[in-house]
């Protein structure tokens, strides 16, 4: 009771914190997730330590933002372009994350020719991991919130140079701040009826090799609450969604989050460390927390940007 206790109380602190960045969107949303992926990286190289291998973090790190920045491209280069003046030629998005994704590999081989620290395939591997799995998977989750701001900036290749009235934009605005709220707390709603249900109900394993508490009944919660959870936000604040596409968003958040909870404790099964880290009592570390959402992010920024939009 303690421990759940405690889990509520620095929940009930933060979730208003980061649902407010989340409606906000743009530059705010953006540097709280700098912050997650710079933590969520400390930590997972720590992980990556335990199995011997000296990942290069300022690699992984600047690797990391500079994937966030892609999925900021429009919003960039339209501030660019009226703080720089006009001629500045810009990368087109796909370029930008070509380029990074090369450079990347490129550089982080590099430095392993001079590192000599331990095994160079084991370091190299383990870096370039952590910046696709982390940093491209969290740079995901800017990009389905900007889905929703390009409409913001007229230099982009989706609306030309149509400008919409200001009450359409604010509209926009709001369905991709709630939007965003609402995965989260479809996430949040998954693990914490798969946390409560299993422990009242869980009779049958789920994945006994890699977690051995976690249960199907628990599971099963999650799934249902995080449709359920979709379903309601359609109905108060996403009217733009149809129910159909509601509730497959909630069935991506109930599968494909769990198997990204999954595994994150497969990692940490193979380094033999319980938790991330103890940086949040009763939750465990950066990464424990937002392993769901760092696995999910793709598929739903997929999902929204290729079915939803199409």
């Amino acid at each position: 009771m303690s421990d759940t206790r405690t889990r509520i109380i620095v929940a009930a602190v933060a979730i208003p914190f980061i649902v407010a960045l989340a409606y906000a969107g743009g530059y705010w949303w953006f540097a709280f997730v700098v912050a997650v992926l710079v933590m969520t990286m400390q930590e997972y190289a720590q992980l990556a330590g335990a199995k011997g291998m000296t990942v290069h973090l300022p690699t992984m790190v600047s690797g990391g933002c500079f994937f966030l920045l892609v999925f900021l491209h429009e919003r960039i280069s339209y501030d660019a372009l009226h703080l720089l003046g006009t001629g500045i030629a810009f990368p087109l998005q796909w370029q930008a994350f070509l380029w990074i994704a090369m450079l990347c590999v490129l550089v982080g081989s590099a430095i392993e020719l001079f590192r000599n620290n331990g095994s160079a395939l084991l370091n190299l591997a383990g870096t370039m991991l952590g910046i696709f799995y982390v940093g491209l998977s969290l740079g995901a989750t800017i990009g389905v919130r900007e889905i929703f701001s390009v409409a913001e900036f007229p230099v982009g290749p989706v609306f030309g140079t149509a400008m919409l009235s200001e009450a359409q934009l604010t509209q926009l605005h709001a369905w991709g701040g709630w939007t965003m709220v609402s995965i989260l707390a479809s996430i949040w709603m998954c693990d914490s009826a798969a946390y409560f249900g299993g422990r009242a109900m869980g009779r049958h394993k789920l994945f006994e090799r890699v977690s051995p508490k976690k249960t199907r009944e628990g599971a099963a919660w999650g799934l249902v609450s995080s449709i359920l959870t979709m379903l309601a936000a359609k109905a108060l604040a996403l009217s733009y969604l149809p129910w159909g596409h509601a509730a497959l968003v909630g069935v991506l958040i109930g599968t494909v989050g769990q198997l990204g909870d999954l595994i994150e404790s497969l990692l940490k099964r193979d380094a033999h460390i319980k938790d991330s880290s103890s940086l949040l009592p009763g939750h465990g570390g950066i990464f424990d927390r937002f392993d769901s959402l760092i696995f999910v992010s793709p598929a739903l920024f997929l999902y929204f940007d290729f079915v939803v939009f199409a």
